[in-house]
């Protein structure tokens, strides 16, 4: 006697979510170009109509920018997705433990990433500094005179780091301090008003 047949996973089934979940972290936070809407249906809902499956991705992929955009803690989240349930066109339960579970595993490995791709190209890591007195130049009046050498060590995370070498004398000195305190004064008014 044969086994009776296991009817088909429905399609908010928690390993297929899982996985696109994970699709579309690669894809969104990782910069995996390889994962594609095409790959991630045929993997993980071929049965699916096109039209089926690009609702349920964009509807998980928008859940997924809303949670890692506020970085949320478990309570948050809990919250977040009790309230998903609620909503008129919203997620299953199942679907929203599924999403809980991944968050869980996945939160600070795309905060990171977040932050990552927030940075501009190149962060300082170091800064170094001498005065020296300047012992030749064009114009007698200018030596013996001190200047300022800043190094400046330029890089990302992971890469090998560039060196900007610059030389200041007193004005310019001066004039790097004020505009330092400019951006001083305007994070401390923004810090305070937030």
């Amino acid at each position: 006697m044969a086994a009776p047949e296991q009817p088909p996973l429905p399609p908010e089934g928690s390993k297929p979510l899982s996985t696109l979940l994970c699709g579309i972290a690669q894809a969104a936070y990782y910069g995996n170009a390889d994962i594609t809407e095409e790959l991630l249906r045929g993997q993980l809902y071929p049965e699916a109509a096109p039209e089926e499956f690009r609702a349920l991705r964009a509807k998980m992929g928008g859940l997924l920018q809303s949670i890692a955009s506020a970085d949320m803690d478990l309570n948050q989240l809990e919250a977040f997705l009790t309230a998903q349930t609620k909503k008129q066109g919203g997620i299953t339960s199942d679907q929203a433990a599924v999403i809980a579970k991944f968050w869980k595993n996945h939160r600070t490995k795309i905060h990171e990433s977040l932050i990552n791709q927030s940075r501009w190209d190149n962060v300082l890591k170091n800064m170094n500094w001498r005065v020296d007195l300047k012992s030749q130049s064009r114009h007698i009046d200018q030596i013996n005179t001190p200047v300022a050498i800043v190094e400046l060590e330029l890089g990302k995370n992971g890469q090998e780091s560039e060196f900007l070498r610059l030389e200041f004398d007193e004005a310019k000195v001066s004039q790097m301090l004020k505009k330092l305190s400019e951006i001083e004064e305007s994070m401390t008014l923004l810090t305070q008003t937030t």
